[in-house]
């Protein structure tokens, strides 16, 4: 590797496995909200080096809050921002809601006890699939943040 190649990637290997760890722990109650690092290495699967690294990454980023000790090295998590929940799954993402929405409607057609009812169900489903991920997602973000359009 040459100083002009961008580094390898981590983001996959590393540091998301850590997020989901630590933002795990600290929604558990039997850490009492602030989980250790030295509960997050085993919780990760990583070695302790890889989770130190990303921890530092990842407070530096602004996903957690961390205590230091007076070296400054990472000794207890205390919070994780909205995004770090968002991305370990903890908190709704509009495309995931979008998602979740398509399946429901499938599943309500397919699951239908009559024909007209069927349809019905079809119908709204196909109108969502034509609206497209997007304007989908769009339309979830609104409703996961509780935003509704007045009337006009």
């Amino acid at each position: 590797m040459t100083a002009e190649q961008p580094l390898p990637d981590v983001w996959f290997t590393r540091d998301l496995p850590v997020l989901r760890a630590i933002v795990r722990l600290l929604d558990e109650p039997p850490h009492g909200s602030a989980p250790y690092l030295g509960a997050v290495v085993p919780a990760s699967g990583l070695p302790k080096p890889q989770v130190v690294s990303a921890a530092n990454a990842l407070v530096a980023a602004g996903y957690l809050v961390a205590l230091t000790n007076h070296a400054g090295d990472i000794v207890r998590f205390t919070s994780a921002s909205a995004e770090a929940r968002r991305l370990t799954g903890l908190w709704p993402t509009p495309q995931g809601e979008w998602g979740r929405l398509l399946e429901q409607l499938a599943a309500r057609a397919t699951g239908a006890m009559t024909e007209v009812e069927r349809q019905r169900w079809q119908t709204l489903s196909d109108a969502a699939v034509a609206l497209g991920p997007d304007d989908g997602a769009l339309l979830m973000s609104a409703l996961i943040g509780g935003y509704v359009p007045r009337a006009r």
